[in-house]
Formats: structure tokens, C-alpha cells, sequence
């Protein structure tokens, strides 16, 4: 069994992580964690026992370096990430390094903060003739974005967007989302901290959303949420799904006929 694991701990909420996370950071010699991001309370929780060093004001090279020295005592060693590690994680270059070094891992999914938003929201993201498409993106800061998938192609698609930090540049996403398929009036929704005590819903449209984020103060740790499946809980569904529908048959249900 790989002595490395990368875990997802989870939007915020302790008790988000996975029952796994859970167990293994519980299991844990030492715990490398995301400080800026990660509730130190979860390290508490569920590795009261473990050796437990920030990441935050770490350099690859030396969150590296200390678990290479774990496995020389063959500690067990948890890297914890927030959210799913595999949705800005940075993790590709962790694990580049513990191949080069021959150093066996695993992955444990979690609960990525557009789940959790949604979840605050009470909002499915994909609807019937509304929209069945999903897109996780961000815009263009210090870290460069394809041409292809900069926020005004992207808009084309006029899908639901789940929008990650971003939320200090909202007066130029609402730009960039307004040459797509977007409108004024496409409703948007920003939830920081999702699942946090602090947590904070911020609802509007693109024509209105900026002004009451930036008056909220909000310009870190949120997503924005964007496109017509927002409209949902107020102005009902189009149609609905024929998964429930009676008349709808499939392998668990034989439909009525009419």
C-alpha cells in the first residue's frame, strides 16, 4: 500500500471530507496541509497524534524534502489538499517528484467547492433544456489561460460556469462572459467560503452581480456561478427530468401507457 496519500479534505466543513480522508489522515505520521485553505480544526480533528507542517509558506522542493525524510522512518504521510485535489491542486508537479524519486502514492477525492456552493445554493447545475453542461474554469491571472478557454470562448457555450479565483476580477468576467452567450440578465450567484460558518451567498445578475460582490467586500475564496439554471428555484422549470416521469420506462421500471 502506497505510505503517501493525497487527500481532498473538503470544501470547508469538517465533516465533508470523505469517511477515507478521514481514516487515513487519522492513520497519518505526518500531515502536510494547505494552511491558507484548510481549516487547521479538520488537522486537529482527525490527526490529533500526527506531525503537522503548513504548506503555505513551503516550496515544492521542501514539502519534497519532507516527505522523503518520512519515508526513511517509514511514516505514513498525508499531503492535504482542499476541496478535490484534482481541480487546482497544483499536485501534478508533487507527484512528478515522488515518481522521480520512486516514492509510491494515491489519490482521495473530495468534495470540490462548486459542489458545496451548489449545495448552499439548492441548486441543481444541469437541467432539462436548460443546460447539461458543466464547466469548471477561471479566469486569466498570474497563471496564463489557453487562448481556446478564455472566459469569452468559453461564454460561447452559454453552459452553467462554476468560476474559480476569480472573484477579485468579477468586473472583468462579467465582461468577458457578456461577449458570449450571456446577457444582463443571466443570473449569477457568488458563495464565499462555502460551507464555512462564514459563509456568504451573494445572488444577482451580470448586469448587477460585480457591484454586490465588491460591496460585500468579497475578493477571495469564493466561486461565481453563472447561467439559467439560477433561475430555477424562482422562476420553475422548463420541463422536467423523465427519470421520474410515469410514463418513462427503463430497466428498474416498466412506464404506464397512457
Amino acid at each position: 500500500m502506497p505510505k503517501v496519500h493525497f487527500i481532498g479534505a473538503g470544501p470547508g466543513d469538517p465533516e465533508l471530507i470523505t469517511v477515507k480522508g478521514a481514516r487515513l489522515l487519522g492513520e497519518a505520521d505526518l500531515v502536510i496541509y494547505a494552511g491558507s485553505l484548510v481549516d487547521r480544526e479538520l488537522v486537529r480533528r482527525y490527526a490529533p497524534t500526527a506531525e503537522v507542517h503548513d504548506s503555505s509558506s513551503l516550496t515544492l522542493e521542501e514539502t519534497t524534502g519532507l516527505i522523503a525524510e518520512a519515508m526513511i522512518s517509514d511514516w505514513r504521510v498525508v499531503r492535504l489538499h482542499t476541496g478535490d485535489p484534482s481541480i487546482y491542486g497544483a499536485i501534478q508537479e508533487q507527484m512528478a517528484e515522488l515518481d522521480r524519486l520512486g516514492i509510491d502514492y494515491a489519490v482521495i477525492p473530495g468534495v470540490t467547492s462548486a459542489f458545496a456552493a451548489a449545495a448552499s445554493l439548492k441548486q441543481e447545475l444541469t437541467l432539462p433544456e436548460m443546460s447539461q453542461t458543466v464547466i469548471l474554469t477561471r479566469m486569466e491571472g498570474r497563471t496564463p489561460v489557453p487562448e481556446r478557454e478564455s472566459l469569452r470562448e468559453i461564454a460561447k457555450t452559454g453552459a452553467t460556469l462554476v468560476i474559480y479565483l476569480s472573484v477579485s476580477m468579477i468586473g472583468k468576467v462579467v465582461e468577458e462572459l457578456l461577449e458570449g452567450a450571456y446577457a444582463l440578465q443571466t443570473p449569477a450567484a457568488v458563495v464565499s467560503r462555502a460551507s464555512w460558518p462564514d459563509e456568504l451567498i451573494i445572488r444577482g445578475t451580470l448586469a448587477d452581480i460585480a457591484g454586490l460582490v465588491t460591496n460585500a467586500g468579497i475578493d477571495r475564496q469564493a466561486v461565481i456561478l453563472v447561467g439559467d439554471v439560477l433561475n430555477a428555484r424562482t422562476h420553475g422549470l422548463k420541463t422536467t427530468s423523465l427519470l421520474y416521469d410515469k410514463n418513462f420506462s427503463h430497466g428498474c421500471r416498466k412506464g404506464l401507457k397512457g
